[in-house]
């Protein structure tokens, strides 16, 4: 069936989704068709909205509409735990659980030198200036089981050797090669984190 190019242009969008095929492109864009005008004039302003809105937290890297975000405003959070992530969405995995009382921080990638990935390209740097003069802290590398994820976290041990207030853990293995965390079942994300490994 050939649909008319305004649909079809709708559907390409939608496509471009993760995890979103030609079919559930197809379904989403009816969808639309049928809600009433304000209802999809809302929709477009909240992911307008999202998208301007949000930035990276200046101190952990996850998303916020504020300037800082709350986690790390918090003063209820343990700031002597940082679990170290790949991007901000295995922020909200962990959060979901509501079982970590620590506080993050966010690599925005991952150390990959076939993809001319090095340290300095993701936010390292950031977890170094942050960390080194504590007094104490834990550093839970919550990466996912990849030929990058254990590139990175090799890269991260090697480089805070030099910090004795530093120690750092893993999560356990059990996680699949190559998944994401933010993908993992809240179960067994707490499992991983609960019998979390020091590698230091």
């Amino acid at each position: 069936m050939i649909y008319p190019k305004v649909l079809m242009d709708l559907i390409e969008y939608f496509k471009k989704l993760p995890g979103i095929g030609e079919k559930s492109a197809e379904r989403m864009a009816l969808a639309l068709l049928d809600i009433n005008t304000d209802d999809v004039s809302a929709f477009a302003d909240a992911m307008c909205n999202a998208k301007l809105k949000l930035h990276p937290c200046p101190i952990c890297g996850c998303l916020t509409e504020l300037e800082i975000c709350p986690i790390c405003s918090s003063e209820s959070r343990d700031s002597n735990i940082i679990c170290v992530l790949e991007d901000y969405k295995g922020v909200f995995a962990f959060e979901k659980t509501g079982k970590f009382n620590g506080k993050y921080h966010v690599l925005n990638g991952l150390i990959s030198p076939i993809d001319d990935i090095g340290p300095e390209d993701i936010n390292i740097f950031g977890l170094i200036e942050r960390i080194k003069n504590m007094s104490a802290v834990e550093l839970i590398i919550a990466l996912k089981p990849s030929i990058e994820g254990e590139t990175t976290t090799l890269y991260l041990k090697k480089t805070l050797e030099k910090y004795p207030n530093v120690k750092i853990s893993r999560l356990s293995y059990g996680i699949p090669m190559g998944v994401d965390i933010d993908y993992l079942d809240e179960l067994t994300l707490l499992n991983a984190l609960s019998e979390r490994k020091n590698i230091t």
